[in-house]
């Protein structure tokens, strides 16, 4: 942008007045300039976040074949439950918040099949990663799951092991303990569910835990 100049008069009230004008202007033009600036910073900060969220996560997501990291939660009735309780069932992990718009979408979409999740005997882990227990009872009003349930309050260490860069992340973890799919950002529908729960769920043993909102 080019620096502004005024141009100089000799008459002593004209030069009061273009003086006053020149710092009017000047005035103007910084205030222009620091607008300017402000936009070019909103511009990146814009471009940047754009940029993450079109990018793949894939970098963040576990690998089918890895090991599900282990935690140890709070449930919402004190009582703490790992991921590792359930070693021999199939674990829908569900990593969310409960103001993300995206993760009470997927919400519903389970929702939808928890009578064929009870049939399937599959377990149903909730980590809320960035909420209180009164935020969560809240979200989660009285509605009671068919299927076995937990909702858990993260202190760290699932938001560390699982890397959470992008929520709501959805992972499938085997009988194993074996992560078979994450979604890492991809939308999951509730028939995307239900083929997976049947991919890596051949076998159903009789449900021997009960529901826990």
């Amino acid at each position: 942008m080019e620096p502004f100049n005024c141009l100089s008069l000799t008459n002593k009230k004209q030069r009061f007045y273009t003086a006053k004008s020149c710092s009017t202007a000047r005035r103007r033009h910084q205030l222009l300039g620091i607008d300017h600036l402000q936009s070019v910073k909103w511009l990146c900060a814009v471009f940047l976040l754009a940029l993450f969220c079109l990018a793949p996560l894939s970098g963040f997501a576990l690998e089918a074949g890895e090991t599900a990291p282990d935690f140890k939660l709070q449930s919402l009735t004190g009582a703490e439950v790992s991921l590792s309780d359930y070693k021999g069932r199939l674990v829908l992990l569900k990593l969310a918040t409960t103001w993300c718009p995206a993760c009470k979408l997927l919400t519903a979409e389970i929702r939808k099949i928890g009578p064929f999740l009870k049939d399937q005997n599959v377990v149903v882990l909730e980590v809320f990663v960035q909420d209180s227990e009164e935020m969560v009872r809240e979200y989660l009003g009285d509605h009671q799951s068919p299927m076995t349930y937990h909702a858990l309050l993260d202190d760290g260490q699932a938001y560390d092991a699982y890397s959470i860069y992008a929520i709501p992340r959805f992972l499938i973890v085997d009988k194993d303990q074996i992560v078979r799919f994450d979604s890492s950002g991809r939308n999951v529908l509730a028939d995307d569910i239900r083929s997976l729960v049947e991919e890596y769920n051949p076998s159903v043993p009789p449900e021997s835990s009960g529901t826990e909102n």
